[in-house]
């Protein structure tokens, strides 16, 4: 099932991409009309400075930007919805207060030190943070990490050159 959030970014989308297209087609009427009206003032040979489409105030003009603004604000909401269905976690900015209840007599006491260091950490530390705070090596953490993953306590994300740890 889609995420609300992805949904409203997806109907955004639609709804922009909708407006391009009645614009469009009140862009394409509205070139057509302006063409015909300067035919008809070039066929009359009547003077083209009188011609509603080539003054600066007329209300010709006031149209033209208002289709010009209409585009605009489509090109907004295409934007923003695009924004919140691909890129928004609605959820990454609040903490995680409740992780999954473990079985602590299972652990041994570097286990239980790093996920102690984990846990208040908000539930999330780099790997290379619990090498410099524990004073462990790299191997030694891996291999505490890889025991911890295995019983199902936490998991790695990988990030860049270093990992993400995570509770579970």
């Amino acid at each position: 099932m889609i995420k609300s959030e992805k949904l409203l970014g997806y109907l955004l989308m639609a709804f922009s991409v909708i407006l391009f297209i009645v614009l469009g087609f009140i862009k394409t009427q509205f070139d057509v009309e302006s063409a015909l009206l300067c035919q008809k003032f070039h066929e009359n040979k009547l003077d083209l400075s009188q011609c509603p489409v080539h003054q600066a105030d007329s209300s010709w003009n006031k149209i033209s930007w208002v289709i010009v603004v209409g585009f605009g604000i489509g090109i907004l909401i295409f934007g923003v919805g695009a924004y919140i269905a691909f890129f928004y976690k609605i959820g990454s900015k609040e903490l995680k207060k409740e992780f999954k209840q473990i079985n602590f007599s299972q652990l041994d006491d570097e286990e239980k030190r790093i996920y102690e260091i984990v846990k208040s950490s908000n539930g999330s530390a780099y790997q290379t943070d619990l090498i410099k705070e524990t004073g462990f090596s790299k191997v030694r953490i891996t291999r505490i990490l890889d025991r911890l993953e295995a019983k199902d306590i936490l998991e790695r994300k990988r990030r860049g050159m270093t990992n993400i740890i995570v509770l579970k």
